[in-house]
């Protein structure tokens, strides 16, 4: 008997999309508020002691070693091998900050191994 796909429950949706959204938000918010921003980018490059600078300050350095690419990859691969909401949610946050601040490359090979996720045999009940 075949076991079912990994399909998770409309309340896991409903958080899957409350957490995309807000990861969604927030990087658009970083990036066209403080990034793009070039007053703001200056006074922050300046020393500027705020918490929208040291979360600008955060970002760049995540940024420049691809840390959102890669935590979506990671997580989004091993969904693949063990489907769990928490790998997805992890997953989907990464990928929604690394398309938005140019990881794009890897999150969305990230995205991509989320849907083939979908496809795995949901974990053998305990």
């Amino acid at each position: 008997m075949r076991r079912p796909l990994f399909l998770p429950t409309a309340r896991q949706i409903n958080w899957l999309l409350v957490v995309g959204f807000l990861a969604l938000g927030q990087a658009l918010y970083l990036r066209y508020m403080a990034i793009e921003n070039n007053t703001v980018s200056l006074a922050c490059q300046a020393g500027l002691r705020t918490w929208l600078c040291d979360t600008f300050r955060l970002t760049i350095v995540l940024f420049n070693h691809n840390v959102f690419g890669w935590v979506a990859l990671a997580a989004a691969a091993l969904n693949l091998f063990r489907p769990s909401i928490v790998l997805v949610t992890l997953a989907l946050a990464a990928a929604a900050f690394g398309i938005v601040l140019h990881n794009a490359d890897l999150a969305g090979f990230a995205l991509g191994l989320l849907i083939l996720g979908l496809a795995r045999p949901a974990p053998a009940a305990e």
